[in-house]
């Protein structure tokens, strides 16, 4: 058996799945927005499943942000009391056991990769377009870390500007300002409807809105569609895969599917945009699937 842990900044979500891969069974808490709290919540997960099911083969976590292999310490989490923190070593300490730690957002594109919505393509990129905005690089079935440790990480690119701009450019928690992530996250979507229309609304009720008619929020869809592509083409550009496999709330917004391929035509160096752009297969378990498989080289 295998514990597959997906930490996100709002809620920690864990699998337990047999050799075969079926799931066992499955528990989820409210993520404490600090160190030790998060560790204390990862721990009663595990120990919860042992405590049901016996102990347990290997634990994997996805998680934001990444281990420097200089100082193996976490960096570039967007929940941020996890940076400059020995993560990995404090967690097998607790759990007496190694454990497998991967970027969330490598773990959501390994779990499409292998048998969800990009199985059929060598080059698989997973996006996550959440709370933040992540990605993931995954070929022939295997994570793409970098030299760095940061592969993916497209979030952190500048937003490149467009003549008939609407948005403003938002500082990002990085220290940079005008991030893609300031812009495509769901945080990122209610902060600009906010700054065009001076009415606070959740990412959610805005796609909602629009779904029933309104035609202000649908507007507003449409402009987020052109910078989505505009960040999607530089992915393109550089990695040139054959799907990119959106994940996280705002990858739920139906209009991105039917739209998004005629705005890349604008922004991709290519006469031809073969690149599908697909919604995951299997929605909010796909990060969690992927950190169950980490450590394993086959199928699961």
């Amino acid at each position: 058996m295998k514990i597959g842990i997906d930490l996100g900044g709002t809620k920690t979500e864990g699998i337990l799945i047999d050799e075969s891969g079926k799931e066992l069974s499955r528990n989820r808490i409210k993520t404490e927005k600090n160190y030790n709290g998060t560790i204390q919540g990862i721990i009663s997960i595990v120990n919860k499943f042992e405590s049901d099911f016996g102990k347990t083969k290997s634990v994997g976590i996805g998680m934001p942000g990444a281990v420097s292999k200089d100082s193996a310490l976490v960096k570039n989490a967007n929940s941020i009391w996890l940076n400059e923190k020995p993560f990995r070593k404090d967690l097998e300490k607790k759990l007496d056991r190694k454990v497998n730690l991967e970027n969330d957002a490598n773990c959501f594109a390994l779990s499409e990769a292998y048998d969800g919505a990009g199985s059929s393509e060598e080059i698989v990129f997973g996006v996550i377009l959440g709370t933040g905005v992540g990605g993931g690089l995954v070929i022939n079935k295997k994570i793409i870390n970098g030299y760095n440790n940061i592969s993916g990480e497209w979030g952190h690119n500048q937003m490149s500007i467009g003549s008939n701009d609407k948005w403003n450019r938002h500082d990002c928690y990085c220290g940079k300002k005008g991030c893609i992530e300031t812009y495509l996250s769901g945080t990122g979507f209610s902060k600009h409807f906010y700054d065009q229309y001076n009415i606070n609304l959740d990412a959610k009720i805005i796609q909602k809105n629009a779904n029933e008619g309104d035609e202000r929020s649908l507007e507003f869809i449409y402009q987020y569609l052109d910078y989505l592509a505009r960040g999607l083409s530089q992915v393109i550009n550089i990695v040139d895969p054959g799907v990119i496999v959106l994940g996280g709330g705002v990858s739920n917004m139906k209009q991105i599917y039917d739209n998004i391929n005629s705005k890349l035509k604008k922004y991709v160096f290519s006469d031809t945009v073969n690149t599908k752009v697909l919604k995951n297969k299997f929605g909010d378990s796909s990060g969690v699937r992927g950190a169950a498989s980490l450590g394993r080289p086959q199928k699961f």
